[in-house]
């Protein structure tokens, strides 16, 4: 059986056969002895986005008691959920998205913590994710951002929006009533700014 480890946009954490490109965690919210998770879906106002493999090593998924390994389908998947990319294996990208996270916000000389903080706020709303009024058409958002519509979720790739499932992405609706967006504000403007997150290989079809 499928361990409960993967993310979905909605930052929901669901059990699946599909493992995605990316790797990361919210703290330590797992028990080692069973390999499920506690009742809680974060400790660390840190969520972040990692690679699978560094430097060789890979690790054992929810074996110890350091953090718990989540997986996300993409990096799009991951932003919209509310985390950021990693300063230690991603510091490359991870330096790409705060440059472009100040420009997006009008701010400077920001901390990994100072993202975190603002991330905290708008990822979360009473402990259940909070989405956002779509305020602007679709072809207006940046590629990457992610929006919800009922319990669906959908990529915006070059104007048109792609319908997300764990195993990759297929075709949308041509126009989205009633969507909520699920990228959090400040990373939605990173995104205008110029940040591009990794896409699953179906999204690029």
């Amino acid at each position: 059986m499928p361990l409960q480890n993967r993310v979905t946009p909605f930052g929901d954490i669901v059990a699946t056969p599909h493992r995605g490109l990316f790797t990361g965690n919210r703290g330590i919210i797992h028990d080692p002895a069973t390999k499920t998770l506690l009742n809680k879906r974060w400790s660390s106002p840190a969520w972040l986005v990692c690679l699978c493999e560094y430097k060789g090593k890979r690790r054992k998924v929810m074996g110890g008691r350091s953090w718990t390994e989540l997986f996300f389908l993409d990096e799009a998947t991951a932003l919209a959920a509310g985390h950021r990319p990693c300063f230690y294996c991603r510091r490359e990208d991870a330096n790409r998205f705060r440059d472009c996270w100040e420009e997006g916000n009008g701010v400077s000389r920001v901390l990994a913590r100072d993202i975190d903080a603002v991330l905290h706020r708008e990822r979360l709303l009473r402990g259940k994710k909070r989405l956002y009024p779509l305020e602007v058409p679709l072809r207006e958002l940046p590629d990457g951002a992610m929006l919800g519509e009922g319990a669906q979720s959908h990529l915006v790739v070059r104007g048109r929006a792609l319908t997300w499932s764990p195993s990759g992405y297929q075709e949308g609706p041509t126009a989205i009533w009633g969507g909520m967006l699920l990228t959090p504000p400040s990373t939605l403007r990173a995104l205008a700014a110029g940040y591009s997150p990794v896409l699953h290989p179906s999204a690029m079809t």
